[in-house]
């Protein structure tokens, strides 16, 4: 038996507890672990709120990362002992996730744990922190380069937007960060920002083609953010999207596209082959100082704490990273 966090759903509707589970319930797979730490993401929010319907099948662990030591393998990569981390692929959603004790996946789905981090270090980082250094992957293998002006991070004190900060700074950009919580200027600027304007100067419909001003984006928002954002990029500049924060919808015209050449980079986390996962890991391990997780990735919780903290993850109340220790 181990502990997991288990949503349920029948007609009377959705319920969730940290709840026993016998290890003979744990799904198909090829590689089996002994899950260390698992993080909370804004899925994870809402999937354990039941907000928006990310669980495609019941009863459902959630839980998009994970961190562990296997236990058993039948997969050519893994034998028992391996320390490996998981983002992604759907689990929490259709497939058992980590914000349990044990998990049972397939192999494909596994990277190793790289050198320069600490299993609960990974898990500051997590999907969110992946993502940022796919995103960056994507603005630099673009072309874009630290000379050619600011770069922008909108929703900068989130997980993406932290860690992006810190890549991007690492790396040797000027970035601006947009943030609606004025009192977080001393964090991101700890972090590498070298300045930072209100989310609210992107946040309303604009023009068509604003002045230009980034060389590149990260935009983790969406919706007239992102729109604004293409807007003032500046010619055959890029913008890396891979959140909707603000919402999915895009009203924009072409402009920006055909008369500037601006270049949208959609980022896709979830489903990535193997090789950018981990080259992301590479660029997070080259350029992440492990000091700055301290900051980042500074609330860490127990498993029966996951549940009220999902609705807190929601409603904006939390910065940076949650880190679940699932032994406790």
């Amino acid at each position: 038996m181990f502990s997991a966090v288990l949503i349920n759903k029948d007609d009377s509707g959705q319920t969730v507890e940290v709840a026993q589970v016998d290890e003979a319930q744990l799904p198909e797979g090829d590689v089996t672990i002994q899950v260390a730490y698992s993080t909370m993401n804004y899925k994870d929010g809402l999937a354990i709120t039941g907000s928006s319907p990310v669980v495609r099948k019941f009863p459902m662990v959630p839980g998009i990362d994970l961190v562990g030591t296997v236990l058993e393998s039948s997969h050519a990569d893994w034998k028992a002992g391996d320390t490996v981390v998981l983002n992604g692929w759907g689990v929490g959603e259709t497939h058992w996730g980590g914000l349990a004790q044990k998990a049972r996946l397939n192999g494909d789905y596994l990277v190793p744990l790289v050198d320069a981090f600490t299993p609960r270090q990974a898990m500051a980082i997590g999907t969110a922190g992946y993502t940022a250094a796919l995103c960056v992957d994507a603005l630099v293998n673009h072309g874009v380069t630290p000379d050619q002006g600011e770069v922008l991070v909108t929703g900068a004190t989130g997980g993406v937007g932290s860690v992006a900060v810190a890549l991007l700074a690492k790396a040797g950009f000027t970035v601006v960060a947009a943030t609606g919580k004025a009192s977080e200027e001393e964090y991101l600027k700890k972090l590498g920002a070298s300045a930072i304007i209100d989310r609210n100067e992107l946040s309303e419909k604009g023009k068509p083609l604003q002045k230009e001003r980034w060389a590149a984006v990260v935009d983790s928002v969406g919706s007239f953010t992102l729109v604004n954002a293409c807007a003032q990029t500046k010619y055959r500049g890029a913008v890396a999207a891979c959140g909707l924060a603000q919402g999915a919808d895009f009203s924009a015209t072409v402009m920006p596209f055909i008369l500037r050449g601006v270049a949208l980079l959609g980022v896709d986390s979830v489903m990535a082959p193997k090789a950018p996962r981990l080259a992301a890991w590479q660029r997070l391990a080259k350029d992440l100082d492990p000091a700055l997780l301290e900051v980042i990735g500074g609330t860490e919780i127990g498993l029966s704490e996951t549940i009220p903290a999902a609705a807190d993850l929601l409603a904006g109340k939390i910065r940076g990273r949650i880190v679940v220790d699932v032994n406790k």
